[in-house]
This record gives C-alpha cells, structure tokens and sequence, in this order.
C-alpha cells in the first residue's frame, strides 16, 4: 500500500470497548401490551370470580343432595340404616322395578300430569288476558293492578293457603255463601269442597293459579310493550282485523317470552307440594298426592327413604327433557338478541 493509497483510506477505526448493556426503562409501546394483556385477563376472570359465590352455593343445596338421591335409589335405607346402625345394602334397579311396577305410581303420575296441564292451561291462559288488557287501561289503573299483582305474588305461601282454607271452609266459607246467596239452594251451606278430590283439586288449582299469575302477568306486558307500534297500525291500515294483528304482528314478538314463562310454569306446576300440603292440614289424603307428596310419603311415612329417592329421580328424569327444551329457547333467545 502506497503512502497516497494510505491518505485516502483515512485512520484506521479505533476500536471501542463494549460496556455493559444499558438496562434503563423500556419503551410505552413494549410496555403496554403486556399491560393490556394483563387488565384483559383480569376482565375476562372478574365474571367467573363473581359468579363463584353462587355456584358454590348450588353446589352445596343442589348438586350435594342430588348425588345423595341417586346414591340411596340404588340401596335400600330403613330408618335402622339412616342412624347408622348396621350397613345399607345395595339392591341395583330394585327400587326402580318395584316402582314402575306398581300401579299407584302410575296413577299418582297420570294426576300429576292432569292437574299440571289444567294449572298451565290456566295460568298462561289469564295471564295473557290480563296482560293484553293491560294495554288499553289507563296509566294510573294500570299502576293500581300492577302493585295488586306485586302484593298478590309477593303474599307467603302459607297465609295465601289459610286464606284459600277460609274461602272454601265448609262452615263460614264464602264460598258457599256467595253460592247459597246466588242459588238461593241452602244445600251449599256446610258443603264440604274436599270430599270430592275433583272438587278438592279444583280449589287447589285457583289457589296455584292465583300465585302463579301476577310473574306471567308482569312478564307478558314487559314482552307486548315490545311489539312496535307502527307494524300493528300498518297492519291494521292494511285491513287486518284485531285478530290478523295479533296473529301476525303480535304474537311472533311475544312467543318466545310466552314459550320461556309456559316452560317454567310446567316445571312448577309439575312439582307443587305446599299448596296441597297446606290446604289438606298437612296431612293429604293418598287421593291428593301427586309424585312430591307420593315421594314424600313413600320416604318418612312408609320409612322407606331408598324408595321416596328412586321416585323423586324419576321426577327429575321426567322433567329434564322439559329443563332441556327451557334451556335451548334460552340460548335461542340470546342469539337473536
């Protein structure tokens, strides 16, 4: 290399030591995604955190006794077994076989079944008309049937049942009075209502009735007040009857709330006890009892615990493919909202 090639390259590059790395504070943007990530992942845990309290509750009152129930279906538990005296035996699908073997099972169904389709029937059935009705009424005769139904629903069982026990009381009932009065027959005077289970069960349905309609009532006017105005009136330009209106403009709007409270109202018609329980002075006769009161009787009456199991898990089989049907327009609700 000549001395001019030199001059042209310039000085060499003097080296220079490598330090330490410098470790100072990151830059915002490296930083805020793992922030972000972090606060998404407290909001994504903070619904479950929060619904934590209730499954455990329901874990402790439902699910504990449900396995409990089907663990003494497949035994056969006396009251010398439920005191720990001696082991329980396991018997399989005895208690099963002898069940559904057994003609009064199948009768005590067959009265579950009617006396739920009437209830339902009745429920749904009033609680509409009420409902539509509550649409033509005046803001503050509206405000006045809301809080009678509020203070209907929201009445104990217990004092709605003795008040249902004076109305049909044999001796001082208005019932009968009103019907002596109206009929001018004096036979209704000391007419016992529960001689007669047909009788009997119709004082029990209004009773359930009764409790039952101010939840559809209220549900259903909350659905009707979602129907839009300017499709009924276009239909009513169009000249469809009220009928045609309500067919084809109203209904479809309601009938998913009206499928929802109809589902719920058979699961709780299915499994009425207190109010029989109660207007039969706690004590029913067997032409009264429906699968609660069978299973109940079955279990602390005949001491036969492993039984009054079996027949309330059948109760439960029964009524799954109607929690099912619930559970799907449920989900199909929420789609569409």
């Amino acid at each position: 290399m000549t001395a001019a090639d030199t001059k042209a390259a310039g000085p060499p590059p003097v080296p220079v030591p490598r330090g330490p790395e410098v470790t100072g504070p990151s830059s915002p943007a490296k930083d805020a995604k793992p922030r972000a990530r972090r606060q998404r992942k407290k909001g994504e845990l903070l619904p479950y955190l929060l619904i934590l309290p209730a499954i455990l509750a329901i874990a402790a009152v439902y699910v504990y006794p449900l396995i409990k129930t089907v663990i003494m279906s497949f035994q056969d538990m006396g009251r010398a077994a439920l005191w720990g005296n001696g082991e329980t035996p396991w018997v399989g699908f005895e208690q099963f076989t002898n069940i559904l073997g057994d003609p009064e099972f199948w009768q005590v169904t067959g009265r579950t079944v009617v006396f739920m389709t009437i209830c339902v029937v009745l429920t749904m059935g009033i609680g509409l008309l009420i409902a539509l009705m509550m649409l033509r009424l005046s803001t503050w005769v509206r405000l006045v049937l809301t809080v009678a139904l509020i203070a209907a629903w929201s009445m104990p069982l217990m004092v709605a049942a003795s008040v249902f026990r004076w109305l049909a009381d044999s001796d001082y009932g208005l019932i009968n009075t009103l019907l002596a009065d109206l009929t001018g027959n004096e036979d209704w005077l000391g007419h016992n209502w529960f001689l007669d289970p047909w009788q009997g069960f119709g004082i029990i349905t209004l009773l359930v009735v009764w409790g039952a309609v101010p939840f559809v009532v209220i549900t259903m006017y909350a659905a009707l007040t979602q129907v839009p105005k300017e499709l009924e009136e276009a239909a009513s330009l169009d000249g469809a009857s009220a009928f045609g209106v309500y067919r084809f403009v109203t209904w479809p709007v309601i009938k998913p709330v009206f499928t929802m409270v109809a589902t719920l109202s058979v699961i709780w018609d299915f499994n009425v006890f207190g109010q029989i329980w109660l207007l039969r002075g706690n004590k029913p006769e067997p032409e009264y009892e429906t699968l609660g009161l069978y299973s109940f009787s079955k279990a602390f009456e005949s001491t036969s615990f492993s039984q009054g199991s079996a027949i309330a898990l059948i109760t439960v089989l029964m009524l799954s493919g109607v929690a099912v049907y619930y559970l799907r327009q449920l989900i199909k609700t929420g789609e569409v909202e």
